[in-house]
């Protein structure tokens, strides 16, 4: 898909908040991501233009954050953490059941292109294991059925609030745009921290 003049603008706004335009690098490949979908060779040469880098440098970022993709995902990219807390308490029977139940290995789409699996490293988010993300947001506590509930859901049009963080699941593209610092008013929504990870702030006050 080619570049409009209007997001041309937007990149520029986002380079002007930087003293150094090449910091803005990575806000940058979460934007071109928020319009095709994936960071395209196209996306690569135009933030490589704007920074006054060579592609080799934007790409060398682009491949090295597993946040970027290099083909397409689906409109709801899911994740289910394998690190060791997430396996042990079941994340490993859930990629398991994900994957026979979308008939997908990792990093594969549907046909329908709704939905994508990935299985994914530490989310810091241990003290709510087995953890899911859909589109970078938090499924905490999930088992195989709430999993697959999620990826029915996303496939339908109609998938479950995450656990933290919005009202409803952003798609792929916008929640990429939100990582790209434009502001989808969704920032307050839902619960920003839940009682897991507040409660050593909780003792510590308790102790004084």
């Amino acid at each position: 898909m080619a570049f409009t003049e209007d997001n041309v603008k937007t990149m520029d706004s986002m380079i002007a908040r930087y003293p150094r335009p090449r910091s803005a690098i990575m806000p940058l490949l979460h934007y071109v991501q928020s319009i095709d979908g994936f960071v395209t060779n196209e996306g690569i040469e135009l933030v490589a233009k704007k920074l006054d880098l060579s592609t080799a440098e934007v790409t060398a970022v682009s491949t090295f954050y597993t946040q970027y993709k290099n083909k397409p995902v689906g409109e709801y990219h899911v994740g289910v953490c394998t690190n060791t807390l997430c396996a042990v308490m079941g994340g490993d029977a859930i990629f398991s059941a994900l994957k026979e139940h979308l008939d997908l290995e990792n990093d594969g789409v549907t046909p329908d292109g709704k939905v994508s699996l990935e299985h994914l490293e530490c989310n810091a988010a241990c003290d709510y294991a087995p953890v899911v993300m859909a589109n970078w947001e938090f499924y905490d506590n999930q088992t195989v059925q709430s999993a697959i509930d999620l990826v029915d859901g996303a496939r339908a049009g109609n998938p479950p609030a995450p656990t933290r963080g919005p009202d409803v699941l952003p798609t792929w593209k916008q929640n990429s745009a939100v990582l790209a610092g434009l502001n989808d008013g969704h920032a307050n929504e839902g619960v920003q921290a839940g009682a897991p990870s507040l409660l050593g702030l909780e003792i510590s006050k308790v102790q004084g």
